[in-house]
């Protein structure tokens, strides 16, 4: 028997739930995000409590290499911050980029680099000097840390200055 892969060969995948707009919340990733695509959208082969016959039902996707599939499931379940994408950014333009992409397109800003799109899906937008501070030395990190703890949308430079110790 065959073994059923995804588009890139994985045999893994991340199923989000949508009420209805899957596909269109793939178009958004794949036109924001490197590294993502928008593959084969396919129908409802039957009616069903979350789609007609010949609406889509799921939509295989890819964001950021990670191979993803879409399910318009209906109102049934809702997305929610147990389950997040973390973009590692390297500078503030991309990190703004992303940020005003996601939480300027419907989404809401919360707190410490996270944000949800108009979706509902949870995004973390870390910029490394965060992963690179909680690696170091302990002082440092406690620092960079409390700075993170006093935003929504990270300041690269306040973290920069809080490591510095200023």
């Amino acid at each position: 028997m065959a073994t059923r892969t995804t588009e890139s060969g994985s045999k893994a995948l991340v199923c989000l739930w949508y009420e209805k707009d899957a596909e269109a919340a793939a178009q958004f990733y794949a036109e924001t995000f490197p590294d993502s695509s928008v593959g084969k959208v396919h129908a409802a082969p039957a009616d069903n409590p979350s789609a007609k016959a010949g609406e889509p039902l799921t939509v295989n996707f890819t964001v950021l290499g990670i191979d993803c599939l879409g399910l318009n499931g209906g109102p049934h379940f809702q997305q929610s911050e147990a389950f997040s994408f973390q973009v590692i950014t390297e500078d503030q333009e991309e990190t703004d980029r992303y940020w005003n992409a996601i939480t300027g397109n419907g989404g809401q800003e919360s707190m410490c680099g996270w944000c949800k799109d108009k979706w509902g899906v949870s995004w973390q937008i870390t910029p490394r000097i965060l992963a690179e501070a909680m690696d170091g030395e302990p002082e440092r990190a406690k620092r960079v840390f409390e700075a993170m703890m006093t935003m929504k949308k990270i300041d690269i430079a306040a973290l920069e200055r809080a490591a510095a110790g200023s």
